[in-house]
């Protein structure tokens, strides 16, 4: 059942441990298909039927393409979803030693289910601040960082010491989340003595001297000697960093049949790549954008899982920002803007949740999306979800001309709902937003499942949808 889509999004999430790498391998992808970087500091100078794209803080990413028979004024169809995943980022202060262990400080980003987290082979990933030298002068470059090899575990604590952790597994995120980077003992017995006869500290890797740095009072010099050996710099040269642990066990295509994929941060790279690929697919050709009169745009947003209140999130001005500045390369008018906003659709993917068979009471009895059974449009009345009648009926049109399966969701009366970048988008910039997603079990836990036809089930949607929407709009004559 393995499908080549499914093949390409275990790649892309192979490449993606963090927010930053999943930009980045964005980045490659549009520019191979010829998507040209612009930059927010800069003036844009676009021109009808061409392709483009920026990032801002290296984590969030807008891409879009303008429709050769694009005025000012126009709509904007766009897919949005989220880089980012819960995890767990490494503390400013990370130097850790306890019980004769080094361990790593960090800090819980996200809600995630901690306690899978233990017993699994762990690396770290990010990006680092490093300072170069040349010619006398001083720069600084961001660079991404990611060590493949397992460095350290978070260990589970022996039945025999809690006999009633079966009743119950409590995890305190503070004292019991510290993953163990190697022994005390290993560094004091390697310890070299200094010229000078004092005992210099550091601590070996690889049967390599590792020496004490000026940042080392606040991260064990191994941890940074790991990282610098990562991007050949010396210790000394990294000014700052953003890191986080990660998983070293591939995404995998798997089951019995081959028909689920097996993978960290399904939540929300799966929806982030499906998008990705259906923008590009539906503007590869020459003709293509021909008869496009919208701008069809995917906008992939950092911290989602925490609110996104940042510079980079969805309630940031980014979305903003992008539509004003490319309605505005066509016409000084600023009241095109509006206009072009009432015109324009949003499509909010992130995953869904999956009717679970060991837990099916979770489930409301007539909303349990399945497996297999394509993209589920997600209602809530209370407004967690930014669905309505004209947009779950725009997107399930779509499907049906397509053959393509639909499924709805709503969360029980009496359990809470979830939200997506879907109602801060709707409400802070004004565009009719459906909300979707593919259905996955173990959401933010570190190893989440989905299924192989529904990444290509949200390919082929979200792909009819950019190439149809503008014909679409126009039949529907409900003035909203």
């Amino acid at each position: 059942m393995e499908s080549s889509v499914a093949a390409d999004l275990v790649n892309f999430l192979n490449a993606s441990p963090t927010a930053f790498h999943a930009v980045e391998e964005a980045k490659k992808k549009l520019r191979s298909a010829g998507y040209e970087q612009i930059s927010e500091r800069e003036d844009w100078v676009l021109r009808v039927g061409k392709k483009y794209f920026f990032t801002r803080n290296h984590s969030t990413i807008v891409a879009f393409a303008i429709g050769g028979k694009y005025v000012a004024g126009n709509g904007f169809y766009i897919v949005g979803a989220h880089t980012d995943s819960p995890c767990l980022k490494v503390k400013p202060v990370s130097k850790v030693s306890k019980g004769g262990f080094l361990e790593l400080g960090v800090q819980t980003y996200g809600s995630g289910l901690w306690h899978t987290w233990f017993d699994r082979d762990l690396s770290i990933a990010g990006r680092i601040i490093i300072r170069e030298r040349k010619d006398g002068s001083e720069s600084y470059s961001h660079q991404l960082v990611r060590i493949k090899e397992p460095i350290m575990r978070i260990p589970t604590l022996a039945i025999h010491l809690d006999r009633g952790v079966n009743d119950g597994f409590k995890v305190n995120t503070q004292s019991h989340l510290a993953p163990v980077l190697a022994t005390s003992v290993k560094a004091e017995l390697n310890k070299p003595v200094a010229e000078n006869g004092s005992v210099e500290n550091e601590v070996p890797t690889d049967g390599k001297k590792i020496k004490e740095t000026k940042d080392s009072q606040k991260h064990h010099s191994l941890l940074l000697q790991l990282i610098a050996a990562q991007t050949g710099c010396e210790p000394d040269d990294i000014c700052d960093f953003e890191l986080q642990a990660c998983d070293t066990q591939p995404s995998i295509i798997a089951g019995a049949m081959k028909e689920f994929i097996f993978s960290g941060r399904l939540d929300n790279l799966c929806m982030s790549f499906c998008s990705l690929k259906a923008l590009i697919e539906s503007t590869s050709s020459e003709s293509s954008l021909q008869d496009e009169i919208g701008v069809r745009m995917v906008a992939l947003f950092d911290h989602e899982e925490v609110g996104s209140s940042s510079a980079q999130g969805a309630g940031s001005p980014v979305m903003l920002d992008a539509l004003s500045r490319i309605t505005s390369s066509f016409s000084s008018d600023t009241k095109l803007l509006p206009k072009a906003i009432q015109r324009s659709f949003l499509v909010s993917a992130d995953m869904a949740h999956a009717l679970h068979p060991n837990y099916m009471d979770k489930h409301e009895e007539n909303h349990q999306p399945k497996m297999h059974s394509g993209l589920v449009i997600k209602h809530n009345a209370n407004q967690r979800y930014a669905t309505n009648a004209i947009t779950s009926f725009v997107f399930r049109e779509i499907a049906t001309k397509h053959g393509l399966p639909i499924q709805d969701f709503v969360v029980r009366n009496d359990m809470p709902c979830g939200s997506t970048i879907g109602p801060i988008l709707a409400s802070g910039v004004g565009i009719r937003t459906v909300d979707v997603g593919a259905p996955q079990l173990s959401m933010h836990s570190i190893r989440e499942m989905c299924a192989v036809d529904d990444v290509k089930h949200s390919y082929e949607h979200f792909k009819a949808f950019y190439e149809e929407f503008s014909q679409l709009d126009a039949k529907i004559t409900v003035d909203i």
